[in-house]
């Protein structure tokens, strides 16, 4: 079975709920064997999620696929109350907990991506999976989005090795339960690789720590991108099982060609 839980119909605001809008992206899905697919909006869009478009959308003939309901938020130091009140008492499927913020620098944004420039790569890394580690002790977030984003632009540490951030943080992942998204969409950035990357799979494969799929789709023509690569990937690293969602509730699957 591939899923996809990781798709923004709104992108980052330009686009509307539609039947015919969401159709494309089951369409697509479809078209590249994907069994389940998660809209997971961004979290300041959330008030214009119009279930009744995924819903009516769905039931349509899609050859069984199954629409599950997302949301993807930033996470910040001293937002758990406010993000527990974003997510309390709604239905959704699952909660990515994703950062995207360095203090208050969108790192991850193109505008921005300068401010690499004359900055210790090394402390940069660090501080991001400080707040990884945050995040996952929150207990919020049943998922945790692109996991090594830091990487986005092509900056890697140069004292350490990858793993070498990863490995304080298994002990908070097994003990969280939080899954670890396996993200498609760094093929599609100047990085060039999956997150986690390859290695890290196998890192986090030996600490047996869950994971999931999720193609960070902002329009229909990334939905399942590069899917197959990942669940390879995942293979490779000794993965044979991964976590589905249905309202919060993580249901092992099996992961197979």
């Amino acid at each position: 079975m591939l899923v996809d839980y990781h798709i923004h119909a709104l992108a980052h605001g330009e686009f509307e709920y539609t039947r015919e809008w969401i159709e494309r992206f089951l369409a697509q899905a479809v078209e590249r064997r994907v069994q389940q697919v998660g809209f997971a909006e961004h979290e300041e869009f959330a008030p214009r999620i119009v279930l009744p478009a995924l819903r009516q959308a769905h039931s349509g003939d899609y050859q069984g696929l199954r629409v599950r309901i997302g949301l993807e938020i930033d996470y910040k130091p001293g937002r758990e109350l406010e993000i527990q009140e974003i997510i309390e008492g709604r239905a959704y499927d699952f909660i990515i907990g994703s950062i995207h913020y360095i203090d208050e620098w969108a790192f991850d944004h193109p505008d921005y991506r300068d401010g690499f420039d004359d900055q210790d790569i090394d402390k940069l890394y660090e501080k991001y999976y400080i707040l990884v580690a945050q995040a996952v002790n929150t207990g919020l977030f049943d998922i945790i989005g692109h996991l090594d984003l830091i990487k986005i632009w092509g900056h890697r540490a140069l004292h350490k090795a990858e793993e070498d951030f990863i490995l304080p943080l298994l002990k908070e992942l097994r003990r969280s339960g939080v899954v670890v998204e396996v993200n498609t969409s760094g093929l599609r950035k100047p990085v060039g690789e999956i997150y986690p990357s390859e290695k890290l799979l196998e890192v986090l494969f030996n600490a047996n720590i869950p994971i999931t799929f999720g193609s960070d789709a902002h329009h229909p023509d990334d939905v399942g991108r590069d899917m197959m690569y990942a669940l390879q990937a995942a293979r490779r690293a000794g993965y044979r099982v991964f976590m589905s969602f249905n309202r919060r509730r993580a249901i092992l699957s099996p992961l197979s060609l």
